[in-house]
């Protein structure tokens, strides 16, 4: 399904980029602003790792001990697995 929004560049050159952008990619500029769009979400979904590795570091160090490198880097794929799924499953959805 597709949804129409308006954008209202308060800034004449980044909508001129933004044109200018779309004719070298032969593409709408309504995808460009789409990816810009789904990269900065990603980035916000990564930010949430922080407050999750601070604390386990917390834990690490009020325990005296950790687990291994090799544990903590499963968990993480795992994670970031089943969130491209979770994207993938809602891109699906949506174009439906």
């Amino acid at each position: 399904m597709t949804k129409k929004m308006t954008v209202v560049f308060h800034d004449e050159e980044l909508y001129t980029d933004l044109k200018i952008e779309a004719v070298k990619r032969r593409k709408p500029a309504s995808d460009i602003v789409t990816e810009a769009v789904r990269e900065w979400l990603e980035v916000k979904e990564d930010e949430e790792l922080i407050p999750i590795i601070k604390a386990r570091l917390a834990e690490r160090e009020k325990k005296g001990g950790g687990r291994p490198w090799s544990v903590v880097r499963k968990e993480t794929e795992e994670y970031i697995a089943n969130r491209d799924k979770a994207m993938i499953v809602a891109e699906r959805k949506k174009n439906v």
